[in-house]
């Protein structure tokens, strides 16, 4: 029997240690603009008790808590899972956000080229969820792929940074970091407030960021239900779109792109207006500048790998 227990121990141990680092790697996706943390989740096997346990965390949970105690209610929302894997996220984006930002600037090539492959090996994992293949899904990945196209085309927004925005922009941001295939950084970064989050985090402004996480409570609890009742319901159609999004978005993190204009934000900092992908030779002619083909052709390779090593761990 102490055998069976230290064996259970240790084995509890070791899944609290990988939720842990699934939550590190969620919180690294949704640093960076264009890779998503759902996706993550999705990859990992976690993503339908992620869902399930954010919708728990409703009023209904308070009536668990009173007519059956706290143990109950730590249950019934599942509790430790969330908690493990948000600290993982937590450490993850404390760490990585500053890294990510020297590595934008110093490294821009190899960073895009790896995000390039992981998207596209990520968007083949989702696509490789659905059931039934007809003309219907690929219909939706059409749509989901021209949606992509437009949104990865995007003008930034270039509005002041005020509490309300932050709270409306923590809400629409919270809801792409739950799908599979859409990044919270991404629609931060259209919505023009990724700069104003990045540099809030990386100087602990605990006003800023606490409005942005209120308004992201707000959205992940309304928009869950929303999508747990489209996979529930349309599961093969959405999986196709987010496929089709996926792919129709890589031109947001393509590795070589020219930048033909830029505006100034609320801070008077210049950011990217309008950039336009290019081959690595015209990279060369436009910006004068190394294309690193091989080392972005080794990376994007690696981050392709990553996923399938990542999707293989994670059936066993």
């Amino acid at each position: 029997m102490g055998r069976i227990n230290v064996a259970r121990l240790a084995l509890a141990k070791r899944e609290t240690l990988y939720l842990f680092l699934k939550g590190v790697a969620m919180g690294a996706a949704e640093v960076v603009p264009g890779v998503s943390g759902g996706t993550i989740a999705f990859i990992t096997g976690i993503y339908e008790r992620l869902l399930n346990a954010i919708k728990s965390l409703t009023p209904g949970g308070l009536l668990v808590l009173k007519d059956r105690g706290i143990v109950a209610c730590w249950q019934h929302i599942d509790g430790s899972f969330l908690l493990v894997l948000l600290l993982g996220m937590a450490v993850s984006i404390l760490t990585i956000a500053q890294a990510v930002s020297v590595l934008l600037h110093q490294y821009p090539v190899g960073l895009w080229a790896f995000f390039f492959g992981l998207i596209i090996a990520s968007s083949l994992v989702i696509g490789a969820q659905i059931e039934s293949w007809n003309a219907t899904p690929v219909l939706f990945i059409l749509l989901g792929g021209l949606i992509g196209l437009i949104v990865s085309n995007a003008i930034p927004i270039d509005l002041e940074a005020t509490p309300l925005y932050v709270f409306v922009g923590g809400a629409i941001a919270v809801c792409a970091w739950i799908l599979p295939g859409l990044s919270g950084s991404f629609v931060l970064l259209i919505l023009g407030l990724y700069t104003t989050v990045i540099e809030a985090i990386r100087t602990l402004d605990l006003m800023l960021l606490g409005i942005l996480a209120v308004g992201c409570i707000a959205g992940l609890l309304s928009f869950s239900h929303f999508l747990s009742h489209m996979f529930k319901r349309y599961r093969d159609g959405t999986l196709a779109t987010l496929t089709g999004f996926m792919l129709g978005s890589l031109a947001k993190v393509w590795p070589w792109k020219h930048t033909v204009s830029y505006q100034l934000d609320s801070r008077g900092d210049q950011i990217p207006l309008i950039q336009e992908v290019v081959t690595p030779d015209t990279y060369v002619q436009l910006t004068g500048g190394d294309p690193q083909l091989a080392m972005a052709i080794v990376l994007a390779l690696t981050g392709f790998g990553m996923v399938l090593i990542l999707q293989r761990i994670t059936k066993e």
